[in-house]
């Protein structure tokens, strides 16, 4: 799981805490690492991004993406992340290409029941635009996370 919040101890974190254990799924914390804004000019090479993405696409062959719903988008963290696949097109094109086949899961989660299919439209895009199998979402309400001890995530 890549998890994307502003608080790494925020609702998000509490969410995926029982599904990653219940499930065994590693989560990677995109606070821990210094992953800067896209630069056309590539002057952001040296930072996380590139090790970060090159040991995820190594190691996985599902990536979970964890994010709030903020402001009717996933977090800025996230977004920045996402940002950064455009160094995988341009530079690490290699690097880009073992996307391709790859399993796409979004978790997502508000004080709301539900949110609008819109929201996971970036997500299915860049699946799509990678080459990687987009496999679904589920979105959680964070006012309810004692009701999250028994979700497996069988579709993966």
């Amino acid at each position: 799981i890549i998890l994307g919040s502003s608080r790494s101890a925020g609702n998000t974190s509490k969410v995926i805490s029982n599904i990653s254990k219940k499930n065994n799924i590693d989560v990677v914390d995109l606070n821990n690492y210094t992953i800067s804004y896209y630069d056309y000019e590539s002057k952001n090479l040296n930072d996380d991004f590139l090790p970060l993405i090159k040991s995820i696409i190594e190691n996985y062959d599902t990536l979970i993406f964890a994010t709030p719903v903020y402001w009717y988008n996933m977090s800025g963290i996230m977004k920045v992340f996402f940002d950064r696949f455009s160094d995988l097109i341009r530079v690490e094109k290699e690097t880009g290409r073992k996307l391709k086949g790859k399993n796409m899961f979004v978790i997502s989660n508000s004080h709301s029941d539900r949110i609008e299919k819109s929201f996971y439209i970036p997500f299915q895009k860049s699946a799509a635009y990678l080459g990687m199998n987009y496999t679904g979402e589920l979105h959680l309400n964070a006012d309810k996370i004692k009701d999250f001890n028994n979700i497996e995530l069988i579709q993966l």
